[in-house]
């Protein structure tokens, strides 16, 4: 397609007008909405708008003569086939966390130059280092104009999807105890105003729930907790009279979401504050009085959520059995259809997300099914569309990536089978990965060792063979909320206190390997952390262990059992008993046959 006349060039056109209108050499479009979600709602997603570019993460710039996307390795095959015909560069950055596009600004902003972003999805550590480097060239930097209002005709409203709330025995902990904890953490910081704007947290603290994003049950608000009382900013009439009078009686009143800026430049002066940097934006910080003193701490409530009870922890363990449940359907239909018909990746997602659809306590998925076949697979955030999508024949390896959203808990798993014959090389690349994988399950370590600590562990199998993965080996993972939270992130990050592995965190562990244009593999579970001890440890300070909650079978079908151990071995067969003695109940015809077929012992 002429690149003049491909639609996202038309629409960077009328950006550069924008641009000309306000004197600005450039505008930043980050991924990110007033929340600093990970997950945007559609009104919000503007750099997917303007780029064509899908993935979840990234970052475009569009300048007078040049528009750049800023994309790390997990989406460079994606955003090249994407960004073709746009006429915008694919700058290939590390990890997401890189501020390559900060340095880009700083060079072609020019001297005295302009450059806008919307401040009210700007984090508070990315305006100061981008006002930081402009300042060091004489550029200066505009907050105060969102071009999307302008150039983007038919941009969506915010969402205006009812809010509900999460009911025990699934919610265990009541909202008014939930706000004492927060109140005793706030009073520990002095702080006797605390203001929240992340969706997850909001949700979690009142436990409410909403559909405002896709797959993730949140709704778009912010909260402002006082020592007595609540102010929930949402969009007036989300939520019915029945839940408003429960919110209030639980000193909980409701004001139109818009009013959140002009609330917070009407506290007083002097007023302690408790904020999370990296979770409040700042076109929101900059309404505080100048005299207000802004305390800055991760959200209590982050951590807080990030410890599920025993009680939430036994609904999350039957959350498992219904997904385990589900995907051994799904995988004996697969199976048999495979020999009797044409499937695409696409079949796939449809018929996996209706055989969960049919499970106990489910409410969505938690992301959008991820069915890559061979060379797909080599794309760890992939996503067959109608358009784009291929027919699973002949011999290779076939990734899913999948989860779900259940009253009791949220999943996240991904298998790589075998289908027809495997390589050599297949073989060995997969059963590193599965080493990787039982390396970090089996891993005990002391309470409160920073989670990027733990990375190499899972890890070091590939790295003996010679091979590595570019993403990171697991997440936080939420109770019926995101599918990735934090604090803790066992990955390549640059280890902080919160980060610390703590009793009742739920958290992915999913090493891989990607074979650029040919395969990938990917092995997940979801594994507790919990306490570990022997009669010999006492001396030494509690530990902690993994207990894995995910019930779904390895494929068996392509190790190279050379490469595994015996003790490795023996953890295999004897996570494929607890599979299916635990699913077997729940099964019958022709997925419990295929439950049994594919746990037997190695």
């Amino acid at each position: 397609m002429d690149t003049r006349t491909h639609p996202i060039a038309q629409r960077i056109a009328r950006i550069r007008e924008v641009l000309k209108h306000h004197g600005a050499s450039a505008v930043l479009v980050p991924s990110a909405d007033p929340h600093l979600s990970e997950y945007l709602p559609e009104r919000w997603q503007c750099r997917e708008w303007a780029s064509g570019f899908t993935g979840s993460m990234g970052t475009l710039v569009v300048g007078l003569e040049h528009a750049v996307l800023f994309a790390d390795s997990r989406y460079w095959s994606q955003a090249e086939a994407e960004l073709r015909g746009t006429g915008i560069q694919l700058e290939k950055i590390p990890t997401g966390a890189a501020t390559h596009h900060i340095d880009w600004l700083a060079r072609h902003a020019g001297q005295a130059g302009v450059v806008l972003v919307d401040g009210q999805v700007l984090g508070l550590a990315a305006e100061k280092a981008l006002r930081t480097a402009l300042d060091a060239v004489d550029a200066s930097l505009r907050t105060d104009v969102d071009v999307f209002d302008s150039v983007w005709e038919d941009r969506p409203a915010v969402p205006l999807d009812p809010v509900y709330a999460h009911l025990p025995p699934h919610a265990e902990q009541s909202r008014t105890d939930k706000l004492a904890r927060v109140r005793a953490a706030m009073a520990e910081k002095q702080c006797g105003l605390h203001f929240v704007s992340s969706v997850d947290d909001i949700a979690w603290i009142l436990n409410l729930r909403g559909t405002d994003v896709s797959f993730n049950p949140v709704f778009i608000a912010h909260l402002l907790v006082t020592a007595q009382q609540c102010t929930l900013f949402i969009t007036l009439g989300k939520i019915d009279a029945a839940l408003q009078a429960q919110l209030a009686a639980d000193g909980i009143t409701l004001a139109n979401y818009s009013d959140a800026p002009s609330a917070l430049a009407a506290l007083p002066a002097g007023a302690r504050v408790l904020l999370d940097p990296r979770r409040v934006t700042f076109g929101l910080r900059q309404n505080l009085q100048a005299g207000a003193v802004v305390v800055e701490a991760v959200n209590p409530s982050t951590l807080f959520k990030s410890r599920k009870t025993d009680v939430e922890a036994d609904f999350i363990r039957q959350a498992m059995r219904e997904d385990g449940a589900a995907m051994c359907e799904f995988y004996a239909w697969f199976e048999k259809a495979l020999f009797t018909q044409p499937l695409t990746e696409i079949d796939v997602a449809e018929h996996l997300s209706a055989a969960r659809a049919r499970r106990s306590g489910f409410k969505d998925l938690s992301f959008p099914v991820i069915a890559g076949f061979n060379a797909n697979g080599a794309l760890p955030h992939y996503r067959a569309t109608p358009e784009s999508h291929a027919t699973i024949q002949g011999n290779g390896f076939l990734l899913i990536d999948s989860g779900s959203q259940y009253l009791g808990g949220t999943t996240d798993i991904t298998r790589t089978w075998a289908l027809g014959a495997v390589t050599d090389s297949q073989r060995r690349g997969y059963t590193a990965v599965l080493k990787g994988t039982l390396a970090l399950s089996r891993t005990v370590f002391p309470l409160g060792t920073l989670s990027p600590f733990l990375d190499a562990i899972a890890r070091t199998p590939l790295w003996a063979e010679g091979l590595d993965y570019f993403h990171g080996t697991g997440h936080g993972v939420g109770y019926f909320l995101n599918v990735h939270e934090g604090p803790q992130s066992i990955s390549r990050a640059t280890p902080e206190p919160q980060h610390a592995m703590l009793p009742g965190m739920l958290t992915s562990i999913e090493p891989g390997l990607y074979r650029e244009g040919q395969w990938g593999v990917r092995i997940e579970n979801l594994v507790l952390n919990v306490p570990f001890s022997t009669p010999e440890n006492d001396s030494f300070g509690q530990m902690l262990a993994f207990e894995t909650l995910t019930l779904c079978p390895i494929d068996l079908s392509c190790i190279e059992r050379s490469m595994l151990r015996q003790d490795e071995i023996d953890w295999l067969n004897q996570y494929h008993a607890t599979v299916r003695e635990r699913l077997r109940p729940l099964l019958q015809g022709d997925a419990l046959a295929w439950l049994e077929r594919r746990t037997y012992a190695i």
